[in-house]
């Protein structure tokens, strides 16, 4: 195919050459000698050459896209009757677990995107057809992260393509990373410092802001020049997700993309966590455990996590009722996290179930999303199964053992630094602890040892 090409595209160009050679000749010919039965055989030559092009074939014509009438209207309609009329088909219970959300911050994520995102706007198409609709749109992308299936498992119920259904998940992962990703994938203000210093205060670990942990995503279709990489040994490729939850489930810092042979210390050494801190840009936190004072907020973690003074770990091998009772506790509320990674895939199933994308940027924006969409979720649904926002409400008059300011940049980034990874003062937080819940649950009967 390729060489006919070539050849048709030059045969031009040699008749060409072959026009002047003929004029060529007979002009030379009044000066010259020659032999006419000559010339007649060589443009006989020339006649059987040109000819040879009507033997290649002509190319096929291209194949044309089938276009298949899906009456996007009447899908609009369905929806909107069985979902979003003032006398919906399914009631909000059915809503919330096909859409994983109340009704209300499902329209509000709506309005924003056809306000904002100009996919998500209405529009008509030359003859005046209207669009598909921003509910159409955002119900499918919703429906492929809930459901984790293909793109195409919306094309029977919202009426739209799968190269379309696709398009609308990245459009939708990329506006509510745009439009909501500041308010829900932040750092802790002060404000939220203070509500979580004082849950930790109540859980027996004054100055606690979280549990930190990784969960692994399998990337099914991971490139194989990539798979070594993110394979471990002989399992499937994955790739890593850090995070840091609090016990509302809400998740604080999200660092998504390490490939999956590296463990909690290798991501924690490419992780962002503590760098707001090491910058100075975070809040300063003081609060007192067995009357010692300090001044860094730290995580809960498993065993694998360094000894430094922003981290506290179980004890392994227990002995005697103050490192029992101590071990009970951290094992329990380190729990936080690993909830928050169940909540998560069991509420996005996208999660779950291996990837099935090759971009690992569109993989990000999809984990980044579910991970927003949660956060809104806790935060709509919070007063409905905890009580900590509640009491936290009713004891502001409290003297706490702990007091949040505002940002100081003192020292260097080399001390602040040395502060975090501080060994000694973990060790010395570490059994402050211990003799502080001791004392704060140890004289009650479920935790006697």
């Amino acid at each position: 195919m390729f060489l006919s090409f070539k050849f048709t595209t030059a045969l031009p160009i040699l008749k060409t050459y072959f026009l002047f050679f003929k004029i060529f000749m007979a002009s030379s010919s009044h000066y010259h000698y020659h032999n006419d039965d000559d010339d007649d055989e060589f443009e006989t030559l020339f006649e059987e050459f040109f000819e040879i092009p009507d033997i290649i074939p002509e190319p096929k014509e291209r194949k044309k896209r089938i276009f298949i009438e899906r009456n996007r209207e009447d899908g609009h309609m369905k929806l909107w009757n069985d979902y979003f009329s003032e006398t919906p088909t399914y009631p909000p219970n059915i809503f919330r677990r096909r859409f994983r959300m109340n009704k209300p911050l499902f329209l509000r994520i709506v309005h924003r995107l056809s306000t904002h995102v100009d996919y998500f706007q209405p529009s008509e198409d030359a003859v005046g057809r209207a669009s598909l609709s921003p509910l159409q749109k955002c119900t499918a992308a919703i429906r492929q992260l809930a459901y984790g299936g293909g793109a195409d498992t919306v094309d029977e119920y919202v009426r739209l393509g799968e190269t379309t259904a696709r398009k609308c998940l990245y459009q939708f992962t990329a506006g509510i990373i745009h439009l909501f990703g500041d308010e829900y994938l932040r750092r802790p203000t002060p404000e939220d410092l203070q509500r979580l210093l004082h849950i930790g205060e109540q859980r027996g670990f004054p100055g606690m802001v979280g549990s930190i942990d990784c969960m692994h995503w399998e990337w099914k279709n991971c490139p194989t020049a990539w798979k070594g990489m993110y394979s471990r040994g002989t399992g499937k490729p994955t790739i890593v997700l850090e995070a840091v939850a609090s016990s509302d489930l809400w998740i604080w810092h999200a660092f998504f993309g390490a490939p999956g042979t590296m463990n909690d210390l290798n991501i924690l050494d490419r992780s962002p966590v503590f760098d707001e801190i090491i910058n100075g840009n975070a809040p300063q936190v003081n609060f007192y455990v067995n009357g010692s004072e300090y001044h860094l907020g730290y995580y809960l973690a498993d065993g694998i996590y360094p000894k430094w003074a922003t981290f506290i770990q179980s004890i392994r091998l227990p002995q005697g009722p103050k490192n029992c009772l101590f071990a009970k506790k951290q094992e329990a509320v380190r729990k936080d996290v690993e909830r928050a990674f169940g909540v998560l895939q069991a509420r996005f199933a996208v999660v779950r179930n291996p990837s099935n994308l090759w971009d690992k940027n569109k993989i990000g924006n999809i984990i980044k999303t579910c991970i927003i969409l949660h956060n809104m979720i806790v935060e709509d649904e919070r007063d409905s199964y905890t009580q900590h926002a509640s009491e936290f409400q009713q004891g502001e008059d409290v003297d706490h053992t702990f007091v949040v300011k505002r940002t100081k940049s003192l020292g260097t980034i080399l001390g602040r630094r040395a502060e975090v990874r501080d060994r000694q003062g973990h060790q010395q937080l570490k059994e402050d602890l211990i003799e502080n819940i001791w004392v704060k649950f140890g004289h009650l009967p479920n935790y006697n040892v």
